[in-house]
């Protein structure tokens, strides 16, 4: 009789035990989801990787990031920050073209992973889409808080420009807004004349001076015939940086004012005047560069055919770009 209440009691004490630990075990995943998967709440700084960095400038930058998320998740996580250094180093590489002429915000956001983007196109929409909730949570917020009227340019790269084209698709069809748009440097990415006409306020850049534009192009070698950037059989809008022209003519390495190739904090590492040229291919809207040893400039993105030069489409222009953001904020100033 005492041995078996005793082999109770023991019975008690490991099913006790063996709930209490499930009971924890359960808790913290709970907790690590939430964490995981929680909505940035952009009233925290803590949301931004730049906030209102440059407080005495003109306009405003609302910049976002390029695909830098290569984890087997469908979208990056903002409540782990390993992967929200990646982020802001990405932003880094990008930031000299246009801080010395902006105040510069850059979001925080669940952006679709890299795995993504070998989805088909309807597939991955899902994930796009909720990277984009959060930046248009995020430039809402933004414009109700810190904007104050203040003209403003939109910037990205890759994802960061696809991004940047939802936001104008969103928002600035009102023209209030869109008379504080001094430009969208929307690189890497595209959009064409279907796009425009369902949304007239995408206005592609057609020269050097013009205000309230998208500025669109991505780089290649003269041996890719296709992208998911720039599928073949659709003609986009593409601008050459060179020459400011949108016309098929070559424009030499002689206009090229500099490439830079950055380190993850910003820095300079190397510069090149005259790196490279350029031309434009009118069929897919591409900048095709032939006068580059490609093999030097790999294609590390596997969505992507070898001969891309994605990549590098803001360091082979580095200068061009930087010259072009303040004479754009100049005409805007003088309009």
């Amino acid at each position: 009789m005492f041995k078996n209440n005793k082999n109770n009691r023991i019975i008690a004490d490991v099913i006790i035990i063996a709930v209490f630990i499930l009971t924890a075990a359960t808790a913290l995943f709970l907790i690590t989801k939430a964490r995981i998967e929680r909505v940035p709440d952009y009233s925290s700084r803590d949301s931004w990787a730049y906030f209102a960095v440059g407080d005495d400038k003109y306009a405003d930058l609302f910049l976002l990031a390029p695909t830098v998320y290569t984890g087997d998740r469908r979208n990056m996580s903002v409540g782990e920050r390993r992967f929200l250094t990646k982020f802001t180093e990405a932003l880094n590489m990008e930031r000299g073209i246009y801080e010395e002429e902006c105040r510069m915000y850059a979001p925080f956001y669940r952006q679709a992973a890299m795995n993504v983007y070998s989805l088909n196109s309807i597939d991955r929409e899902e994930y796009l889409q909720l990277a984009y909730e959060d930046v248009s949570n995020a430039f809402e917020w933004y414009l109700e808080n810190e904007n104050n009227g203040r003209p403003i340019i939109l910037a990205g790269f890759s994802q960061g420009a696809d991004m940047c084209l939802r936001l104008v698709k969103e928002y600035f069809g009102d023209e209030e807004l869109y008379d504080r748009l001094i430009a969208v440097y929307a690189i890497g990415w595209s959009f064409n004349e279907e796009d425009v006409l369902q949304y007239p306020q995408l206005k592609p850049a057609r020269g050097a001076n013009d205000t309230g534009v998208i500025i669109c192009f991505d780089c290649e070698t003269e041996s890719v015939g296709d992208s998911f950037i720039c599928p073949s059989g659709k003609t986009s809008y593409c601008i050459n940086p060179l020459s400011w022209r949108t016309d098929p003519s070559p424009a030499s390495h002689s206009l090229n004012l500099g490439a830079c190739f950055t380190d993850k904090d910003g820095n300079i590492t190397e510069e090149i005047p005259k790196f490279c040229g350029g031309y434009i291919d009118i069929k897919r809207g591409v900048i095709k560069i032939p006068d580059i040893d490609s093999e030097m400039y790999p294609n590390p993105v596997s969505s992507l055919p070898q001969g891309s030069l994605h990549v590098y489409d803001y360091m082979f222009y580095y200068r061009n770009l930087q010259e072009n953001v303040k004479n754009r904020i100049e005409k805007y100033q003088n309009r």
